[in-house]
């Protein structure tokens, strides 16, 4: 496995050096940088994933959310 930085602008990646090679390469790539901006296929970021929204969401539930989704799954069966 070999590391190259680059810059990702507009839909293309430019690499900081060339990495040479005559065979197709699967290629990971990471954005660093803007992580909450990026979107999903379906509108979703990951500031639509908030633990804290979650927990003010939850702060007046006295329930056990475990038994909820068990009731939940048993009456989907």
């Amino acid at each position: 496995m070999v590391t190259v930085t680059g810059i990702y602008k507009n839909g293309y990646v430019k690499l900081d050096k060339d990495y040479l090679t005559d065979n197709p390469v699967k290629v990971i790539v990471t954005f660093l940088e803007d992580v909450a901006e990026i979107k999903t296929n379906n509108g979703l970021g990951l500031n639509d994933f908030s633990f804290r929204k979650s927990q003010e969401n939850l702060n007046s539930f006295n329930g056990s959310m475990s038994e909820i989704i068990i009731d939940e799954r048993r009456s989907e069966a």
